[in-house]
């Protein structure tokens, strides 16, 4: 793991729940990057050390996630409910001594960073989200097609059963997603992928990662309910690639949920920091620093 993120310090920082590990490298004003499903902070080691030339990079695991802690799931699914994970998120940025951020999150990390920037406004200064649109509008979408592109999200959620059908071969199970949501399963390092693989292994992490699902159908949706006159405020880019959210519609999704929302698609997958991570940190480096 060493030579995915050179120069670059690891820490693990206790928050309310749960600790948080991550790395930390880089000079300049923070940039919070937040990992996706069923991935770990190991994802953006292709775009960190880049960004790190302009920003403080911080880059962790989520709860459930890599080595982050684990904490014991609740019937109603708040400990992983995005806005927990937030809540962990904030902590540790107060704890490296940063008060307000930047802040990017793919997949689930991108369902975390909306709810954060919901519930502390405050704290963030711009928010990109890479491949995918709300969790209320996706619920809205579905058809065959969204269900068959995104048939995880029916399967993660049931009690029990992904445990056990995943736990029996968690390297298949991981393996088959990458390539599946990837244009070209080579952009993935060795070194990522036997990370994902070690972290998955972790019967704590499948299960973690399922309650991660169970939230987002459920309790994520009952506050997201809540708060549904409430809009960002901040500047939005979204950018996307792939089978999940790469299709017509993504800036207008963000716009019923944002009021500043520019962005652009990226010929890939649905990986975009691994698969295409020249055009990432192009992105993202003219959002985050005001182009």
């Amino acid at each position: 793991m060493a030579g995915l993120f050179h120069g670059f310090s690891r820490y693990r920082i206790p928050t309310a729940e749960t600790e948080i590990h991550l790395v930390l490298g880089g000079n300049g004003p923070p940039l919070l990057l937040l990992h996706g499903y069923p991935q770990t902070h190991a994802m953006w080691h292709k775009v960190a050390p880049a960004l790190a030339r302009d920003f403080t990079v911080v880059v962790p695991d989520l709860r459930g996630y890599g080595d982050s802690g684990k904490p014991k799931s609740d019937p109603a699914h708040f400990v992983y409910s995005k806005r927990a994970t937030s809540n962990d998120m904030v902590a540790v940025m107060a704890r490296l001594g940063f008060t307000s951020f930047r802040l990017a999150g793919h997949d689930r990390g991108g369902r975390v960073a909306h709810r954060l920037t919901l519930d502390h406004p405050e704290r963030v200064e711009r928010l990109a989200v890479l491949d995918i649109i709300p969790t209320r509008t996706v619920f809205q979408r579905v058809d065959k097609a969204l269900a068959t592109s995104t048939y995880h999200w029916f399967f993660l959620i049931q009690p029990e059963l992904p445990e056990a059908l995943i736990g029996a071969n968690p390297d298949f199970f991981l393996e088959w997603t990458l390539r599946k949501w990837s244009r070209d399963f080579s952009c993935f390092a060795p070194e990522a992928l036997a990370e994902y693989k070690r972290c998955f292994r972790d019967p704590a992490t499948i299960h973690a990662t399922c309650e991660d699902y169970r939230a987002g159908a459920s309790i994520d949706l009952e506050h997201d309910e809540a708060d549904i006159a409430k809009k960002i405020e901040c500047p939005v880019l979204a950018i996307w690639g792939g089978p999940i959210t790469g299709r017509k519609g993504v800036i207008e999704a963000w716009q019923e949920r944002a009021t500043n929302v520019t962005g652009l698609p990226i010929d890939c997958g649905h990986f975009l920091a691994e698969e295409k991570p020249a055009e990432t940190v192009e992105a993202l480096r003219s959002f985050f620093t005001g182009g």
